[in-house]
């Protein structure tokens, strides 16, 4: 119950993290439909990237996401994108906020900002879903599995995503990105399970798919937002990295709850699932096969090593950035602790590829 007690519900909004509400208050008059203040803003205590925030009025409530103050790197915290997305989404029936209004006008609150309706539900911090019952547990896992199929089967043309992503290559397009990050951070130094993943994975591509999909980048029980009564997804949250890609990066990303033991990252390995009434690994592809119309993922061991790879090389990352002094020392210092066991867990899953 660590991470619920961490992230849930809000706060006193942080001070580097504060603005004028009153410039808010007069904006979201002309901007956003039906809106009637008085507002009072408080803070979600969640991790995000995005400084993420909860107005207040008497009539209704609302969220606001921004790009956080200071400088920046280049295309980083785009909420703009993340607006694009849920917006289009959202016309096309998937379970996403509604999007109220975008500004891009930094003299509002100090930088870019959207405003999305406030979804009332529960959120699951942990992978093995405590608060639900035995009984239930299936059946929300079975809803976290046709959310993702129901993404993965979105034209992005249809959906008017066609140009939100480069078409093609997406594995190899990331894997350099990635390997590119990790063999130039010298501060962080060097991980030998890194090391082969970063010259085994660009010579073992599996075939790219015929054409992208939508992926969320982040898809896992905490970032949806579940029906209070029932095991329904009826809002997927945290679109910081969607973009055009392979679906099945995006599942496998989703899938590695099953290979990472239980207590990182999500994780539900050494756990008897079977006696937490949740689904076999085995069971779980499957029924994202038969809604996505796949015979199988013949590849499957590639994928979740390149998602072990691409997590082992962000906290190679904050790694260096802690070695350089402009890391938050205490979350990261923890986090940091899990790479060479995410490196060498990767590894392993390249080994059930065929690495040698």
């Amino acid at each position: 119950m660590g991470r619920s007690a961490d992230n849930s519900g809000t706060t006193e909004v942080r001070s580097a993290h504060r603005f004028d509400v009153a410039r808010l208050e007069a904006w979201m008059g002309h901007n956003v439909g039906g809106f009637q203040g008085p507002l009072t803003v408080e803070q979600f205590k969640g991790g995000q990237s995005n400084p993420t925030y909860k107005l207040l009025t008497p009539g209704r409530n609302y969220v606001l996401r921004r790009k956080p103050p200071g400088k920046l790197l280049p295309g980083a915290h785009a909420v703009d994108r993340e607006y694009r997305v849920i917006e289009a989404l959202g016309r096309h029936g998937f379970p996403v906020a509604e999007a109220l209004g975008l500004c891009m006008d930094e003299e509002v609150i100090g930088t870019a900002f959207y405003v999305m309706e406030m979804v009332e539900g529960r959120i699951f911090w942990e992978p093995t879903f405590p608060e639900v019952s035995r009984e239930e547990l299936l059946g929300y896992f079975d809803a976290m599995n046709t959310t993702i199929a129901q993404l993965h089967m979105i034209d992005p043309q249809a959906a008017g995503l066609g140009d939100y992503g480069k078409p093609g290559n997406y594995f190899q397009r990331q894997i350099g990105r990635w390997s590119k990050q990790y063999l130039g951070d010298v501060e962080a130094g060097r991980v030998g399970s890194m090391d082969r993943l970063v010259e085994w994975l660009p010579a073992n591509l599996p075939p790219d798919e015929p054409q992208p999909r939508i992926i969320h980048g982040d898809f896992r029980c905490d970032n949806m937002i579940f029906d209070a009564r029932e095991p329904r997804v009826i809002a997927v949250l945290d679109w910081e990295l969607s973009t055009l890609g392979h679906p099945l990066a995006d599942f496998s990303y989703h899938l590695m709850m099953y290979r990472m033991p239980a207590g990182m990252s999500l994780g539900l390995g050494g756990l008897d699932l079977a006696a937490l009434n949740i689904p076999a690994e085995a069971d779980y592809v499957a029924a994202y096969c038969r809604r996505t119309g796949r015979e199988g993922i013949p590849d499957l061991d590639f994928y979740i090593a390149f998602n072990m790879f691409r997590l082992a090389a962000i906290l190679h990352g904050i790694k260096g950035r802690l070695a350089r002094g402009t890391a938050a020392s205490a979350h990261a210092a923890k986090m940091v602790e899990g790479l060479e066991p995410l490196a060498d867990l990767a590894w392993a899953q390249a080994k059930l590829a065929g690495a040698a």
